[in-house]
Order: C-alpha cells, then sequence, then structure tokens
C-alpha cells in the first residue's frame, strides 16, 4: 500500500507524540493571532468561539494525511481547499496565496522547533523530510510560489514573518478567547510554550519574555514519560471536557 507518507519517515514520528503536538500548536496559536488574515478566522467565527475544538480538528486533518494511505491523504487535502472555497464563496473573497503558505510555513517550523525541544536535534535531511512533506500538501492544494528546497524555505519564512505579521485588535480578542476558554492557570502554561517555541520576532510582536519559565519543568515532564506518567501532565494542561481527546493524541502508531 502507498502511503503519502512513509512508515519511516520523520515526520510520522514527529506527528505521532502528543507532547510535540500541544507545542506545534501552542506555536501557531500565537502565530495565527498575529496574521494579517487573521479576519478570514473571525469570518467563520470557529476559532475565536471554540479555539481548542478548533486544534483538534486541526490535528485530525493533519493525522489523515501523515498517517493515511496516498489516496486518503490527498481525499483529505482536496476536502481542506474544499471547505475554504466554501468560506470563500459567502464572503465573495479569495483567501490570499501568502496567508495559506504562511500556515505551512508554520507547520513546518514548529514541528522542527518541537521536536528538537521534546527529543533531539534533527539532521539536514530531515528537516528536508519535514519540508517535502508540508510541500506536497501545498502543491495538491494548488498553491503559487511555493520553496522549492529546505534552504529556500529558511529565507521565506524569515520573509513572511516580517511582511504578513502584526498586533492588531485580533490579536488581542483571540489571546483573551484562549484565555477564557483554557482558564487563567492552562492559559499561563500556553503563553509559556508559546515562548519556548516561537521565532524571535513572534515573541516581540507579543510582548512574551524571552526564557520560558517552563525551561527547568521540561525535564521532570521528559522523565514523567519512561515513568507513563506524561498524560497526567496532558491533562494540566488541557480543560477536562477535552479528555478522550487528549487521550488520543498519543494513539498513532509510527512504526
Amino acid at each position: 500500500m502507498e502511503y503519502f507518507v512513509e512508515k519511516d519517515s520523520i515526520v510520522r514520528e514527529i506527528w505521532g507524540k502528543g507532547d510535540t503536538i500541544l507545542f506545534i500548536f501552542a506555536g501557531a496559536s500565537a502565530e495565527f493571532a498575529l496574521s494579517k488574515a487573521v479576519d478570514w478566522l473571525y469570518f467563520t467565527g470557529r476559532l475565536p468561539t471554540d479555539p481548542l475544538g478548533r486544534l483538534f480538528s486541526t490535528v485530525s486533518y493533519a493525522r489523515a494525511i501523515v498517517f493515511s494511505e496516498k489516496q486518503a491523504a490527498m481525499g483529505a487535502i482536496d476536502s481542506i481547499v474544499a471547505i475554504h472555497s466554501t468560506v470563500e464563496e459567502k464572503r465573495g473573497a479569495t483567501i490570499p496565496d501568502w496567508a495559506y503558505r504562511d500556515v505551512l510555513f508554520m507547520l513546518i517550523g514548529y514541528s522542527i522547533s518541537s521536536f528538537e525541544m521534546m527529543e533531539r536535534k534533527l539532521s539536514r535531511d530531515e528537516k528536508q523530510e519535514v519540508f517535502h512533506v508540508f510541500y506536497r500538501v501545498g502543491k495538491r492544494m494548488g498553491l503559487n510560489g511555493l520553496p522549492q528546497n529546505f534552504e529556500e524555505w529558511e529565507k521565506m519564512r524569515q520573509e513572511h514573518i516580517i511582511q504578513n505579521l502584526q498586533h492588531s485588535h485580533y490579536t488581542t480578542d483571540l489571546f483573551l478567547q484562549y484565555r477564557k476558554h483554557l482558564g487563567m492557570m492552562r492559559y499561563s502554561i500556553l503563553l509559556e510554550a508559546q515562548t519556548l517555541v516561537v521565532p524571535k520576532k513572534v515573541g516581540e510582536l507579543l510582548g512574551l519574555r524571552r526564557i520560558s519559565y517552563l525551561n527547568p519543568i521540561l525535564g521532570i515532564y521528559k522523565l514523567s514519560r519512561s515513568l507513563k506518567a506524561d498524560w497526567l501532565f496532558k491533562a494540566l494542561i488541557l480543560p477536562p471536557d477535552y479528555k478522550n481527546e487528549i487521550k488520543a493524541l498519543d494513539h498513532i502508531s509510527t512504526g
């Protein structure tokens, strides 16, 4: 059976670990809030009214691409395109290609930074593999102006961060929604997680500290994984209403 992502790919290892996924979406939640195209997320209303539901929905789509056989994965990508096309029709406007590229760039960047923080440094070839998987997602979506290799992506990533991010009233409101849905303690943990993984410019725009209080706790957390107690930390990070979704984060086999 042919898969969209090979079974021995580093991308499967990254997206098969629940804690890595949580850090990916901690970073993405910060950057989403700064996007000059964040008004599109407010048009649908899904992100501000249910940010955690949106997170787990996105996880399910990403995993359908990463872990499914090729035709099913391409079907998942086509579904994403169809959903956004419907939104465009309702609004009578077109989501710009750079906004789609920004999302792909986030997934590449935070997949790498989150895994390296939680596990180990990735080789250049492994980083290229992460890039290549999401490049193929972008090509299937019909996006223009994609970088052709990891080196081009690194350059374009920095350009996009400078050109396409700004602190706006949407930024302020979205972080208020994060706090409302997470509660103060979990919201504080989110901010610390974001501090660990976001690029310097993103942290500056959000007013995040340069050093996170989570740094010394990460060692304890990594030890808890070997003792099979990491589920407790995940339960502390996310509300109890999402207990089943939390348990499912580690249910995908990477072998």
